[in-house]
């Protein structure tokens, strides 16, 4: 089966050969029939199964393209709406079709005016309700879909989803998805969802065990400086980093070259025959590491990337097998790195059970210790070299001004210079902190998110928003980085408000 099996209109054909699909996942191979039929619809499938497109697709062929929001759909986390948004985007600009995204932290009015340009939105529940009930917006979606119902309901989200349903039209093709359906989100189905047709998908996706995958806790403002660290540290023949979106693979591109680097970047922006020079250079050797986002997961068939950073962590399983599976290949070994801020540690532990894997965590090495395993290489380098006849006649001409001795300490310094490690002896968490806040994560339950209890306090910004940095609290105790004393808590997150994706 393909996507062309679907009679999908043409601008729709066009969107999907952009993003490099061929064959449709079990979920939308299921799913994307009924849905065109126009049934309501429970859809039971673990994140990374294609999910997204499997409702997204269908929508968009049934939408007019008239003004006004005719999709709504429902997410529980910031971040998740960022990618949701950024993959209907993808799906719906050729069709002219305008999706803006919303969650706590930005002004009203800046919203309300993305949403009255908009045919799709998508929301996290708190700030959609605000929006809803404050009156401030009114929404009339033939099409409104509920995407990780049982993640809202364990961040304690179900009240909001109800108070959002009785502002939404009682005609409309309601979708929802959930990887488990317990009994709450069973009696959600049953008021919200008339007649359903059911689909369900296990997930039976693996990860090549001859990648070894490892994840570093960072603060966000680290990102950069940890980046360079490891890969002064793994210095990798080949690598990949991937980056969400292509303004951080703009940014990062310009960042790596200056530092010296041989880079070349890919995103969904670039013109097709731009994008197979770029994969060519990467191919023969020309460039060292490539900075791409997503849409160079699926296709890319390089066979020596010995490792592949991730910059930040895709919210999507299948997106992170799809990233970490360009390394690893033809019998080649392959590492898979990936940088995490302390709020993203549930998403390693849903990814490690979603996909059947497991990441170890490890800690930024220092820059002594990067610089020890530099100058070890280094020793054992000139220790098995041979000595050419050229070489030994530079040093027969230098001893006629120069010691031996300080001729040795001269080229030493000369060769030093160029593995040379900079940059802040510590980067990102220690070994017990990290310990501590993956616990923190096993042992969360959801329910109120300030602690313990039921039902969801309003002290923190409405909407589905949860930073990105995190907090970092308490010395460095218990590990090879103590002595450093308290460092205080540190602020990282914070909400980004909304965005509008009219434009390209």
């Amino acid at each position: 089966m393909t996507f062309q099996d679907f009679n999908f209109k043409d601008t729709l054909n066009q969107a999907i050969t952009d993003a490099g699909f061929t064959e449709p996942s079990p979920v939308q191979a299921d799913a994307i029939p009924l849905i065109l039929e126009g049934h309501d619809l429970i859809g039971q499938a673990q994140t990374g199964t294609g999910k997204t497109a499997a409702f997204g697709l269908p929508i968009i062929q049934k939408m007019t393209g008239n003004k006004g929001v005719e999709a709504l759909v429902i997410v529980p986390t910031r971040e998740l709406a960022m990618q949701v948004s950024d993959e209907l985007f993808r799906f719906g600009k050729t069709a002219g079709l305008k999706t803006a995204t919303v969650y706590g932290g930005t002004p009203y009015n800046r919203q309300i005016d993305r949403i009255n340009q908009a045919n799709i939105i998508v929301a996290t529940p708190g700030r959609l309700q605000d929006l809803l009930m404050s009156k401030k917006i009114k929404i009339n979606p033939s099409f409104v879909v509920l995407d990780e119902a049982d993640e809202m309901l364990d961040m304690g989200f179900l009240d909001e989803i109800k108070n959002i349903f009785t502002f939404l039209p009682e005609e409309r093709q309601t979708l929802m998805f959930s990887a488990t359906m317990p009994k709450q989100i069973k009696i959600l189905a049953e008021k919200i969802l008339k007649t359903p047709k059911s689909v369900t998908i296990t997930k039976s996706e693996r990860t090549n065990t001859d990648i070894t995958q490892i994840f570093y806790v960072v603060a966000d403002y680290e990102r950069d400086d940890a980046l360079l660290r490891l890969i002064d540290y793994k210095n990798p023949d080949k690598c990949i980093i991937f980056c969400r979106m292509k303004k951080e693979v703009d940014r990062l591109s310009s960042y790596m070259t200056a530092q010296g680097f041989k880079v070349a970047a890919l995103h969904g922006d670039m013109e097709q025959k731009q994008r197979e020079h770029t994969i060519r250079s990467f191919k023969q050797g020309l460039v060292e590491i490539f900075i791409a986002t997503d849409v160079a997961a699926r296709g890319l068939d390089v066979n020596d990337v010995s490792h592949v950073f991730n910059y930040h962590i895709p919210f999507d399983s299948e997106s992170y097998v799809h990233r970490i599976g360009r390394t690893g290949r033809a019998g080649n070994k392959g590492e898979a790195i990936t940088l995490v801020s302390p709020n993203e540690l549930r998403t390693i532990k849903r990814i490690e059970k979603d996909v059947g894997t497991v990441m170890s965590s490890e800690v930024i090495p220092t820059r002594q210790e990067v610089q020890s395993r530099k100058d070890d290489d280094l020793l054992s380098k000139i220790s098995n070299i041979k000595v050419s006849s050229s070489a030994k006649e530079m040093v027969k001409t230098l001893q006629h001004d120069i010691d031996i001795v300080t001729i040795a300490h001269l080229l030493a310094t000369i060769v030093q210079e160029d593995i040379d490690v900079k940059g802040k002896d510590i980067i990102g968490l220690g070994s017990e902190e990290v310990k501590a806040l993956i616990e923190r994560a096993k042992n969360w339950k959801g329910g109120n998110r300030n602690g313990g209890g039921r039902g969801r306090s309003r002290n923190r910004s409405r909407g589905g928003s949860r930073g990105h940095g995190g907090d970092r609290s308490g010395g460095r105790s218990g590990d090879r980085r103590s002595g450093g004393g308290n460092r205080g808590s540190r602020n990282g997150g914070g909400n980004r408000g909304s965005r509008n994706r009219s434009e390209g």
